[in-house]
């Protein structure tokens, strides 16, 4: 994790190998470039005309100063122009991400940063600080364990100073010590997903969990295969036939103390390998199906963050973890499979996996938790990639109270959702002539994404619930500099955290 520490002193008085200061569009002439051009370089300005930079949104330059004892470079971002009186926050979080890999880039280990005001993005200062230490510490994230040349590795821990006034220290503490417990958890998930398969089955992901609950004093389920086919999981025992490797069942559980506290349900999707089963897929699209667990990582490390702020509801968090592989034992295309919850599917296509192990996962929520509110998080379909592309999670659901909620922590997070259409109009697409259901959708229908939602509608009974697919969202995400260096996002990890400390309010 990368040191942050809090000064009061001014950013001529740092002995940090670099200085970063955040500019408006057009208003450059601010007393603090003044200054720093007057102590550093005086031709700060004019070589910022000449690279044709005015604080533009995404814009930075860097300027090497010094003397033969040391080399200080200057940063200057760009922010762009208000818009209804205030700066968005996401642009901060970009030019933070710009600012943390040009650091990595030219190889700097250390700056003094000039923290904006929190009242330019209309925030608090707490949440402001908690904004920098999540988006420094992804951006400076980087998976490179399998590189054997040192040189290729990255620095992942500059040392960053923060100049903020003494009356703002107390808020900026607290708020980097939150956003370091969030940002742990966003890598630590990150982390997990890029391991290659061969390093993350059902069972070591199942054991990171469990270290997980030591470490965090949460309670913990792990159901084996055995136990999983005992139970009636037909859904998960189903998609684990073609593996060698058993499938498992994981419970998190985070439960309060206060009497009558409501109960939320995170439910990942675990397919820590899809191959396509028997339906495979064609080799390119199965070169990244390591990220096809994102959404129980995402649990999981959301679980950490949650055992350690307290929010007052309890939380149980659930991930059916299997691999899906073509074999002689696997699922076959019009096999009938029967979940947790009794009713029965009809598969007609062995790679629309994930929504079976989910609904076995979200039928026992709903039967030994009765929660207030059920959110599930999955890599789900391909559609949802297509139809929002990299940089919004698919949302749907029927409950509006809970959509807000959800795209309510969405803003406040970072983790963007878009709504999608769920009107009773694409039920149909999933009923069968030989089953309950089947596990692909009516072609006339379409809508892949929403009918796979419509899916998993079957398996939640009358608990309020929404669905997020993440398929475009959790890997590879281009232009965002803070996901730079391409691999695992993170993604839900920020969003399941707002969810569950805004519902206590």
């Amino acid at each position: 994790m990368i040191p942050f520490s809090l000064s009061e002193k001014s950013l001529f008085d740092t002995k940090k190998q670099s200085i970063a200061l955040f500019v408006e569009h057009e208003n450059l002439e601010t007393k603090e470039v003044k200054d720093l051009a007057k102590e550093y370089f005086p031709a700060l300005l004019a070589y910022c005309k000449q690279q044709e930079f005015a604080g533009q949104v995404g814009k930075m330059v860097a300027i090497p100063t010094g003397d033969e004892k040391m080399v200080k470079t200057i940063f200057i971002i760009g922010l762009g122009k208000k818009e209804n009186n205030k700066i968005d926050i996401e642009i901060f979080r970009r030019a933070l991400g710009t600012l943390i890999k040009a650091m990595q880039r030219l190889k700097i280990d250390s700056c003094a940063m000039s923290v904006p005001e929190a009242k330019l993005f209309n925030v608090t200062k707490e949440y402001l600080a908690q904004q920098i230490a999540i988006i420094c510490n992804m951006a400076a994230y980087h998976f490179d364990e399998y590189i054997t040349d040192k040189s290729r590795r990255v620095n992942q821990k500059p040392d960053i100073e923060l100049c903020i006034k003494s009356a703002y220290k107390k808020d900026f503490q607290e708020g980097i010590e939150k956003g370091d417990i969030i940002a742990k958890a966003v890598n630590r998930a990150r982390h997990w997903i890029d391991l290659p398969p061969v390093a993350l089955t059902p069972t070591e992901l199942a054991n990171k969990a469990e270290a997980i609950a030591k470490e965090f004093d949460l309670g913990i389920k792990v159901f084996g295969e055995s136990e999983v086919k005992k139970m009636g999981m037909g859904g998960l025992a189903g998609v684990s036939a073609g593996s060698e490797q058993d499938c498992k069942f994981v419970v998190l559980e985070y439960k309060v103390k206060t009497k009558n506290a409501p109960t939320l349900a995170f439910v990942g999707k675990g397919i820590t390998f899809d191959s396509g089963g028997l339906s495979l897929k064609p080799p390119r699209y199965m070169e990244t199906m390591k990220e096809d667990m994102s959404g129980a990582a995402a649990v999981m490390a959301t679980m950490q963050v949650i055992a350690q702020l307290k929010p007052k509801v309890n939380v149980i968090g659930l991930t059916p973890l299997s691999e899906n592989l073509p074999s002689d034992k696997a699922t076959k295309p019009g096999d009938i499979l029967k979940f947790y919850n009794g009713l029965t599917a009809e598969v007609k296509n062995t790679d629309a996996e994930g929504r079976l192990i989910l609904a076995d996962a979200l039928s026992y929520a709903v039967k030994h938790y009765k929660p207030d509110a059920m959110i599930d998080i999955a890599t789900l379909t391909g559609a949802c990639a297509h139809a929002l592309g990299p940089f919004f999670s698919g949302l749907m659901g029927q409950h509006p109270d809970l959509i807000e909620k959800i795209k309510k922590a969405a803003e406040t997070s970072g983790d963007r959702v878009w709504e999608l259409p769920f009107s009773n109009d694409y039920k149909a697409a999933v009923k069968s002539t030989v089953a309950d259901i089947c596990n692909i959708g009516n072609e006339k229908i379409m809508a892949g994404a929403i009918t796979a939602g419509f899916f998993l509608q079957h398996f939640v009974g009358e608990t309020p619930w929404a669905h997020l697919d993440i398929a475009g969202t959790a890997f590879d995400v281009p232009d965002i500099s803070y996901y730079a260096g391409g691999g695992a996002t993170g993604v839900g990890v920020r969003l399941l955290v707002d969810i569950a400390l805004q519902w206590q309010q």
